[in-house]
């Protein structure tokens, strides 16, 4: 007769000193999370023991929680002052190995999730090589291109020698009108994006001279809304000025990105529709500081820097304080990878509560997405995406700034 043996899994207890589950508004102290493979099997008062063939993990002096989730970076690229000589001498090899580098900058700073809006294209290959396992990293949702109009925020020839230019359209993404629209959003989708990016007005580093004038018609932003909606992907605009703004928000947009000349009828009606504002105050603070160093930007950015960078922790607060609601994004790129974490004192610093600043970045993101089933909170049957901090963030909120554990589906990758 066959004898049966049952072989139990693994099992990894975490002893939280603190936990911030990422629903309630209390954190909780003395707490076990209990993990199975990549998922959370149980949350429990006190320090639960492990058996003799678990793993223990000892955060009990530390504060635990939800892995964070980026709404808005670019994970092709970062900052430097020769990033649009790079345009020309960089192939898709080498935006590839470098935003290896990138995202593994992102993960080790406790971001298990990002949202990337829009690069050339290889964000899709990336986020398909971390899903893999090839290439260490967050979790990936990609717009693959942003979508643009002729010259405007994100044409990619924009600042080209002119027999260099060309005439992009909609498969590179330019658009001209709503049908081009329509076909630059089944491209996107032909491509493998999960979510739509479109540059609704001028932007602070193209090359070229408008910063925040309106770049859309109405037309053409309901064809791209309607059309990704079709296809099962939310949307998301850039947007600087007031009037592109209003035009992304009546059309139904889900989120508005940097949001700087924000004005109060625009913020009514982002209350009315449901909006999200992704604030990006990382990015302004420091596009601002670089615009005063010489030669760092070409000519026609550093006004821009100077003007829009200074004023978004400002639209923050204001936005906040009148109830839009609030999505965290950062612009990592258009500062170094890694430096994520700064955002939360920025918020906190314009009046958000630290505890919402968290939320912003964990459910709430995880909402937006359509991932709210699987991360964003610490509860049964969750991905394992947990994070810890040295210190508390309710009582000292520069520690988001430098994670000291990550642990994202089951796997530990920072201790």
């Amino acid at each position: 007769m066959l004898a049966l043996f049952t072989v139990q899994a693994q099992k990894t207890y975490l002893h939280c000193g603190t936990l911030i589950d990422g629903k309630s508004n209390e954190a909780q102290s003395q707490m076990t999370i209990v993990v199975e493979g990549n998922k959370i099997i149980a949350i429990e008062k006190g320090f639960s023991k492990a058996g003799s063939s678990d793993k223990l993990i000892d955060l009990s002096k530390k504060t635990v929680m939800p892995g964070l989730i980026d709404m808005h970076v670019h994970m092709e690229s970062e900052t430097n002052k020769d990033q649009a000589l790079q345009r020309f001498t960089s192939s898709e090899a080498d935006i590839a190995f470098r935003s290896t580098v990138y995202a593994k900058k992102t993960l080790m700073a406790g971001f298990t999730t990002v949202r990337d809006l829009g690069g050339s294209g290889v964000n899709i290959s990336l986020r398909n090589a971390i899903a893999s396992g090839m290439v260490q990293g967050p979790r990936i949702i990609t717009a693959g291109k942003s979508i643009a109009t002729t010259g405007g925020h994100a044409d990619p020839t924009n600042g080209y020698r002119k027999d260099l230019m060309g005439d992009p359209g909609p498969k590179d993404g330019v658009i001209n009108s709503p049908e081009e629209a329509r076909q630059a959003v089944r491209q996107r989708y032909k491509d493998g994006a999960d979510v739509i990016k479109i540059t609704a007005t001028g932007g602070v580093l193209s090359i070229a001279k408008d910063g925040s004038g309106p770049q859309f018609t109405d037309e053409e932003l309901k064809a791209i809304i309607e059309t990704a909606n079709d296809y099962g992907m939310h949307t998301a605009a850039h947007a600087h000025g007031a009037e592109g703004m209003k035009r992304a928000v009546i059309a139904g947009i889900t989120t508005i990105e940097h949001g700087t000349k924000m004005d109060d009828e625009i913020m009514n009606l982002m209350k009315q529709k449901g909006t999200y504002y992704v604030p990006t105050i990382s990015a302004g603070k420091y596009v601002a500081q670089q615009a005063k160093v010489m030669g760092y930007y070409h000519p026609l950015v550093v006004p821009k820097a100077l003007e829009i960078g200074p004023q978004i922790q400002a639209t923050f607060g204001k936005a906040y304080k009148a109830g839009v609601k609030i999505a965290f994004g950062t612009d990592a790129g258009v500062f170094p990878h890694g430096e994520n974490g700064k955002e939360f004192t920025f918020m906190v610093e314009a009046g958000m509560p630290a505890m919402e600043a968290i939320k912003s970045a964990t459910v709430v993101n995880a909402g937006v997405l359509g991932m709210a089933d699987k991360v964003g909170t610490l509860e049964n049957g969750k991905l394992a995406d947990i994070v810890a901090t040295d210190e508390n963030p309710l009582k000292n909120i520069k520690t988001m700034e430098s994670v000291s554990f990550v642990m994202k589906d089951g796997v530990v990758y920072k201790q």
